[in-house]
């Protein structure tokens, strides 16, 4: 008997990967293939954080509906369709089934009867939830937490995620011994908001003893937490990273802009003087790597609070950090807000921070080379496969960048994944180059 086959493309954020994977999981009597032409079924798991990320999936879709075979089934999931599930049954009757943010481990039963009933409960992947994990024999991301009980202004997520439910500890250390078992050595944990988790369950220390356990169980070789909130983090929490053998110094905390007035109208619960005393003592810790998030063009930011933003990125160095255009979304509070900044405005703001950033990144790149660095090499580099993919041991995988391997000092030129050290010899054309010395 042929075995049915399925093609899959996982849209937006790490959190989606993971709800990807468990409906791999659900679903591992097909035959996973890289292309849609020839699959019995394709699953688009959508994003709907930001107007460019919906358009993205709205297209992604339109592509799978023309690509399809006849008679194979085209699912759509995720947020995009748990928010516009109405609109797109209307628009994009090409879609045979539709698939919220509560239905990824029952999606082998949906195909089966063709439902389209939405699930009302968000789901959150646990341990008893079989995962094919993809991109990586030796890393794999871990959900804490589903959902969020912040208010910022100009995000959606709380309207179709629901709020903040956490999982417990000894479901999260389950599930690294579970995945420990398979070879996986490298985790990054991951959330809404990362640093409240457990505070669903009255307890305001979570990620802390989440951290404890996590040392104590002493399964995982590496990990890194994304996703910090700056009114939910603490000293305390920097602290226990810095102190932990297993998570690396590591700090991702979006802070959205720096000026008092715009952290006040974008309801970010933390003033300018909290961010700059957690992004300190972050940066204070030897080797941190420090990342973050901006918005530009939130109503009402006027020019001096953007000289203030830019005056701020030009003396505190992120490591890396991502800029987003304000996307107007319905159901939040800066939806109606007055004073909308156009569009060639903030196209010029992003412009100029853009300058700021790329000069830094290309001294933080400079500053890396001939210096021994502990890296993840994952395998061969999409690049080219002349190449093989590393990373440093603090990165977190896709989003801080690739170590193209090129030569080693091993005897045998055939590198399985895993832990080297290496030094990087060469930046060129903004990709940074590298030899492995050893195997850790």
């Amino acid at each position: 008997m042929l075995s049915r086959k399925l093609h899959l493309i996982s849209l937006g954020c790490t959190k989606n990967l993971v709800d990807s994977e468990v409906m791999l999981g659900r679903l591992a009597d097909y035959e996973i293939i890289d292309t849609p032409e020839f699959a019995d079924v394709i699953i688009v798991n959508t994003c709907g954080f930001i107007q460019s990320a919906k358009e993205e999936s709205i297209q992604t879709i339109l592509n799978a509906a023309s690509a399809r075979k006849e008679g194979a089934l085209l699912v759509a999931s995720g947020c995009l369709t748990q928010r516009y599930k109405e609109e797109l049954k209307e628009l994009i009757p090409e879609i045979d089934i539709i698939a919220g943010v509560g239905d990824f481990d029952r999606i082998d039963e949906m195909l089966h009867s063709k439902n389209n009933q939405l699930t009302p409960s968000v789901f959150l992947a646990d341990e008893s939830n079989k995962r094919v994990i993809t991109g990586s024999n030796i890393h794999a991301y871990i959900k804490i937490s589903e959902g969020c009980n912040q208010n910022c202004s100009f995000c959606a997520i709380p309207s179709f995620k629901g709020k903040l439910q956490s999982r417990n500890v000894d479901s999260v250390l389950r599930e690294i011994e579970n995945l420990s078992s398979q070879g996986y050595r490298d985790f990054t944990f991951i959330a809404q908001d990362s640093s409240s988790y457990l505070r669903d369950k009255k307890n305001n220390q979570g990620l802390i003893e989440l951290i404890e356990s996590i040392d104590a169980q002493n399964l995982a070789q590496t990990a890194r937490i994304l996703y910090l909130y700056p009114s939910s983090t603490s000293l305390e929490l920097i602290k226990k990273i810095k102190d932990s053998k297993i998570f690396q110094n590591y700090f991702d905390m979006p802070i959205q802009h720096i000026s008092d007035a715009m952290l006040k109208r974008m309801k970010r619960g933390a003033n300018k003087q909290k961010h700059i005393e957690l992004l300190r003592a972050m940066r204070d810790i030897e080797g941190s790597f420090v990342r973050s998030t901006i918005i530009v063009g939130h109503p009402g930011e006027s020019e001096e609070e953007f000289q203030e933003l830019c005056d701020f990125l030009e003396n505190f160095i992120f490591d890396r950090l991502n800029i987003f255009a304000f996307s107007a979304e319905e159901g939040t509070s800066a939806y109606n807000m007055e004073d909308k900044i156009p569009s060639r405005i903030i196209n010029k703001r992003i412009n100029i921070i853009n300058k700021i950033i790329n000069s830094q990144q290309k001294k933080i790149k400079h500053q890396m080379l001939h210096q021994p660095h502990q890296v993840i090499l994952e395998g061969k580099s999409q690049i080219s496969e002349y190449f093989y993919s590393a990373r440093d041991v603090k990165w977190a995988p896709e989003v801080d960048g690739e170590i193209l391997i090129n030569d080693s000092d091993l005897d045998d030129m055939v590198l399985k994944p895993g832990y080297y050290q290496a030094v990087l010899s060469e930046l060129k054309d903004g990709f940074l180059f590298g030899k492995v010395m050893s195997k850790i």
